[in-house]
């Protein structure tokens, strides 16, 4: 089988980072992105998705999920079938493939794996699908900046495989960085960096608590019903969505001002604007653990992406954090801290 005259690398590695979603989350989401203009405030943190491609000799094309044990071959066929098992991996050969190989097949093995489980919260299905578009980019030797990785991205994740979700998560693991992200009409998507002080980020980081509730949770069910409510024009979720949006330009603010107790209160009182927009974005064991990190003294806190389950996050006097961890624990789950990273995807040959 002749190889397209594009691809120049025989091994090559990509990763992507995920992200903590601060402020206006779900106004990212389709039609009120459309309608009233979506606004989010968004940090890299460095945790990451990892991909791997490699070339082969013979005609077949070898998927992996590494992390999820699951390894699936077949003869070097496009379009590949795009039903589970490996969806999403699927999808990105396919229209790579479409696009750049003139719609023939290229055989090679493309091994992925994130450093958190599948529904956490944090973005790390597309973040899975950058990392993979900027190592296929590398791969056939493709010049991509990250507006068009993110926007591919997107596109193959939400149009051609028509996945619920919003649009932050792909345009956070492609440029990296602390963002404020304005969504409009048409897929307009505008990314500007955040200049915090140093010491004001570093303080951040020594702040923040990550907890993870220990259950994944499918975010589609919750997407579904904010995006309904929002067709709808349902007045509680409206006017929450509009108040998260107000409150992503608020929290920018509060950053840039250094006021990390300001910042808190309306992580805070977005979570409670949140919880409005779909009936199962929290639950009694959330409820109870963040009521617990309340009482402890937490400036403020929310659960990562659509919610319902995945990683919480709080933020707390430094010098309180191994106490806050302690108590999260008695929850069952686990507590750790988060570092933030100014680099989006990224990808290097092996050889």
């Amino acid at each position: 089988m002749d190889r397209p005259t594009t691809m120049r690398h025989e091994l090559v590695r990509a990763r992507a980072p995920l992200r903590l979603g601060f402020g206006g989350g779900g106004t990212d989401v389709a039609p009120y992105r459309d309608e009233h203009g979506g606004v989010v405030l968004n940090a890299a943190i460095d945790l990451f998705a990892h991909v791997t491609i490699q070339a082969r000799k013979d005609d077949q094309v070898r998927l992996v999920a590494a992390d999820g044990e699951i390894d699936w071959q077949v003869g070097a066929v496009a379009p590949l079938p795009t039903d589970e098992p490996l969806r999403l991996l699927k999808g990105v050969y396919n229209r790579f493939m479409a696009d750049h190989a003139g719609g023939r097949a290229i055989p090679l093995t493309l091994i992925t794996s994130a450093d958190c489980p599948p529904g956490s919260g944090l973005g790390s299905s597309s973040a899975l699908v950058v990392a993979m578009v900027e190592a296929m980019r590398r791969f056939m030797g493709l010049e991509m900046d990250a507006q068009a990785v993110a926007a591919l991205a997107f596109d193959i994740e939400r149009r051609e495989l028509a996945l619920a979700g919003g649009a932050q998560d792909q345009y956070a693991a492609a440029f990296g960085g602390l963002n404020l992200m304005r969504f409009s009409a048409g897929q307009r998507v505008e990314v500007e960096p955040v200049e915090v002080p140093a010491r004001v980020m570093k303080e951040l980081e020594a702040s923040l608590v990550l907890y993870f509730t220990g259950v994944s949770r499918e975010s589609a069910a919750i997407i579904d019903e904010q995006t309904a409510n929002m067709r709808s024009h349902e007045a509680r979720s409206m006017e929450s969505l509009h108040a998260l949006k107000a409150g992503a330009f608020e929290m920018r603010d509060a950053l840039v001002a250094g006021d990390l107790a300001r910042f808190g209160a309306l992580l805070d009182s977005g979570w409670s604007s949140k919880k409005q927009t779909a009936h199962n974005i929290s639950s009694p064991q959330i409820d109870k653990v963040y009521e617990a990190a309340k009482s402890f003294g937490v400036f403020g806190g929310k659960v990562s992406g659509a919610g319902g389950g995945g990683f919480m996050m709080f933020l707390v006097d430094p010098t309180r954090r191994e106490g806050l961890k302690r108590l999260l624990a008695t929850f069952g789950g686990a507590a750790q801290a988060a570092r933030f990273t100014p680099t989006g995807a990224e990808s290097w040959d092996v050889r």
